[in-house]
């Protein structure tokens, strides 16, 4: 496979090795190869929709960065940051894409607007999903290591149609969720809401 060079102006100067190594002192070795295999996914997925494809690529290989940072260090900076309290009473699993971009930037230096915000929805999804941001959230359910139906039927969905696969994807989580009894983000079901009327319109 040829060597996946992203552009400076997206990076800050730093290069992909560069910007791997953070993400390896971040996260345990499982968690690295599958931020791997999303930044792949990412890009075969934009290259697919003629979407930005280094733009995918950077917000997938980053997505996770955030992901095994101590609960109690991201208590403290919602309580002390610019975010609605009540994003306490989730879990990392939200806060990684919605707070963990604080993270990115800090730690990793990345400033690019759109590669910030595909990566702050990945966890939660949005009304207003961009294709970008739904190419995210998809490669990170239907990257090669997921086997789940669901997954699978995502993934061929996402061959033609990345809103019914991000569809797909929402209602596999909304019912794993209420499966589970656990909270429902609130702003996840508005999305679901938002892209099924956008689907049925279409």
């Amino acid at each position: 496979m040829d060597e996946i060079v992203y552009p400076s102006t997206l990076t800050n100067g730093k290069t992909r090795d560069e910007i791997v190594h953070l993400l390896q002192k971040r996260l345990d070795e499982a968690r690295f190869q599958h931020c791997l295999r999303v930044e792949k996914t990412a890009r075969a997925l934009a290259r697919l929709h003629h979407e930005d494809v280094d733009r995918a690529g950077l917000a997938g290989l980053l997505h996770d960065y955030a992901k095994q940072i101590p609960v109690a260090d991201y208590r403290q900076l919602i309580e002390t940051g610019p975010y609605d309290p009540e994003l306490l009473v989730f879990g990392r699993g939200v806060w990684h894409g919605v707070v963990g971009i604080a993270y990115i930037e800090r730690e990793v230096g990345i400033t690019d607007k759109l590669v910030l915000q595909a990566i702050a929805r990945h966890t939660t999804g949005d009304p207003d999903m961009t294709p970008l941001d739904e190419i995210i959230f998809l490669a990170d359910f239907i990257e090669p290591a997921r086997t789940l139906d669901s997954e699978k039927q995502a993934r061929k969905a996402a061959q033609t149609d990345l809103t019914e696969a991000t569809l797909i994807e929402l209602s596999s989580t909304l019912t794993y969720l209420v499966g589970a009894r656990k909270l429902i983000f609130p702003k996840t079901l508005e999305t679901y809401n938002a892209l099924l009327q956008r689907s049925e319109s279409n």
